[in-house]
């Protein structure tokens, strides 16, 4: 699958460009459908931080056919979302995406266990399966799994990896004795279903020192080069952080702003609530910029991600400075 989508990657590299040639236009596209884990780019959007730089911004919700790459390769957006593993992926395949900007600070992707299978720590993963979701964010499990020195081929003294869809039935269904899960998403979802967490345990991968970055803001490096398109992407990066600011200290409001900007309609309050608490906890810290400390241990868990690293080497040139410190003077 990883060569697959990375093929797909390459053969839109031909076709990059910018989304918009008007220097106040600006196309984001998300990682996934509205909800809260976007909610810093609504409140921007919706409270006018983005017109008082001069920016009209439009948001391209995301979905589960929608590669955030290849959206931007070929030249549908200026700017785009995306977990750094899979940027980190593009980038050494020949697509050069560059991190901006990191508005979360900590990962929120966890691991969550029925107790009563006397899981009580990673070494209790042995002989058990486990559900992980795959297109790029398989790579912080299998990281993990081959520093504590535990196989991924199933056995007594490995784990059953269970490829699992964006769902948690894994785990409500006893098909797998853990599932993967979001802090803000997933885990909710758990509790929904009437599953109490006094019959749960959870492993947070921040925890467990193996944690990548997500949700971080990413452009083009040829583009990059442009004076008019680097002045609109700072003018970008101060709106969007302004709005992740005010979500954090306005969590229901913000929930309710990503509300009217459903239009599906699919999202309920209650879940969307829920959400921007948890998600206010990933972004509190951050101001923006990369944290240089954070990049390293993303790349190194990268690296030691087992028999099929995401990535092959260190990365080079695949982050900057310079848009965040124009944008927080």
């Amino acid at each position: 699958m990883k060569t697959m989508m990375m093929a797909a990657v390459a053969a839109s590299i031909g076709g990059m460009a910018l989304a918009d040639e008007n220097p106040n236009d600006v196309k984001l596209q998300l990682q996934w459908v509205t909800q809260a884990q976007f909610a810093g780019y609504y409140v921007a959007l919706d409270e006018g931080f983005y017109e008082e730089e001069g920016l009209n911004v439009t948001i391209l919700p995301g979905g589960p056919d929608i590669a955030p790459p290849q959206v931007l390769a070929g030249g549908g957006a200026d700017v785009m979302l995306n977990w750094m593993p899979s940027a980190l992926a593009a980038r050494e395949k020949g697509l050069p995406v560059v991190n901006i900007a990191q508005p979360f600070k900590t990962s929120g992707l966890m691991l969550t266990c029925w107790k009563d299978t006397g899981i009580t720590s990673v070494e209790d993963f042995k002989g058990k399966t486990i559900g992980v979701w795959f297109y790029g964010n398989e790579y912080p499990f299998l990281s993990w799994m081959s520093q504590a020195g535990i196989s991924t081929d199933g056995g007594e003294d490995g784990v059953t990896v269970l490829k699992q869809g964006f769902n948690v039935d894994p785990l409500l269904q006893r098909q797998a004795d853990c599932i993967s899960t979001m802090t803000y998403n997933e885990y909710g979802q758990v509790l929904d279903a009437g599953v109490s967490p006094d019959e749960l345990v959870t492993f947070k991968y921040e925890d467990q020192g193996v944690a990548t970055l997500e949700d971080g803001i990413y452009a083009l490096e040829g583009n990059l080069e442009d004076p008019e398109f680097v002045d609109k992407m700072v003018r970008f990066v101060r709106a969007s952080m302004k709005g992740w600011k005010w979500a954090e200290e306005n969590p229901d409001a913000a929930a309710a702003i990503v509300l009217d900007n459903d239009e599906t309609g699919a999202q309920t309050e209650s879940h969307q609530v829920r959400m921007m608490g948890e998600i206010a906890k990933l972004t509190a810290g951050s101001n923006g910029a990369l944290d240089e400390a954070d990049y390293q241990r993303t790349v190194d868990t990268l690296l030691a991600g087992g028999s099929d690293p995401v990535i092959s080497a260190a990365p080079e040139g695949a982050w900057t400075h310079a848009i965040t410190d124009e944008a927080l003077k």
